[in-house]
């Protein structure tokens, strides 16, 4: 799915339904210049804005997304996912709604970079963040990605990553179903994430495969060949350590 495709879709179904930008604006309590932007293509609604939105449209999120066309549900990504190390032992000496303030700050800040490099977030898990990335260029923009989120969040910051085949689609009951993205590549990730909490002092890891030929100056720490639960193959894993040029590099 690209920016340029939802862009389409939630326009033509706004005129088709006589709404006025700020009419929706209204009805999702966003601002006028949020729903400017998702028609331009610019960025995409917040997951959780893609619920109401689709029904203000009366339409399903599926058909938002695209993915009721044949073959747009499965497609080549870069998926990303976080954690921040000490997060849970923070959780145990704060009241939830003090831990909640300080996840949302964290989360605005990596909804934002993902936004900065036209990524798509999916959901927030406790601590955890899931993204994904399709389109052109989509594994370098999720590098950029992972590297300004370690540069401007700090170093308690833990990413995996990983590419390939992802399948995108709605998840749960029809009252309550949520977008969201699976496959061996979205498992793959949270896999790798979990080596670079252990093993990266970069905090950053990807699949090697993920990192050669890309035209970004990455440089490569740790390697190792690991044997994952679940995957049977061994899969090359590398440290990813910030470079100036990757850390500042413009879109």
């Amino acid at each position: 799915m690209l920016l340029s495709d939802l862009a389409k879709r939630n326009r033509s179904k706004r005129e088709k339904r006589g709404l006025k930008k700020q009419d929706v604006a209204n009805a999702l309590n966003v601002s006028p210049q949020a729903v400017s932007k998702w028609e331009r293509g610019e960025n995409a609604p917040d997951i959780a804005v893609l619920g109401p939105l689709a029904k203000l449209l009366d339409v399903s999120v599926d058909w938002l997304l695209g993915t009721r066309e044949e073959g747009v549900d499965v497609f080549q990504a870069s998926v990303l996912v976080s954690s921040i190390s000490g997060a849970y032992e923070k959780s145990l000496h704060m009241q939830a709604r003090d831990f909640a303030i300080w996840a949302n700050g964290l989360f605005y800040q990596l909804t934002e970079i993902t936004l900065r490099h036209d990524g798509i977030p999916v959901k927030y898990m406790g601590d955890r963040y899931l993204a994904f990335f399709s389109g052109t260029s989509h594994p370098e923009r999720a590098l950029q990605t992972a590297a300004e989120g370690r540069v401007l969040i700090g170093d308690d910051l833990r990413i995996g990553l990983s590419t390939g085949e992802i399948y995108l689609g709605s998840v749960g009951h029809p009252d309550y179903a949520r977008p969201d993205i699976m496959g061996s590549t979205v498992n793959l990730a949270f896999l790798t994430l979990d080596w670079a909490e252990k093993n990266a002092e970069s905090g950053l890891a990807a699949p090697k495969a993920m990192v050669d030929g890309q035209t970004l100056d990455v440089d490569v720490g740790r390697r190792a060949k690991v044997n994952f639960l679940d995957i049977d193959r061994t899969v090359e894993v590398c440290e990813l350590c910030i470079t100036g040029s990757l850390a500042n590099r413009e879109k």
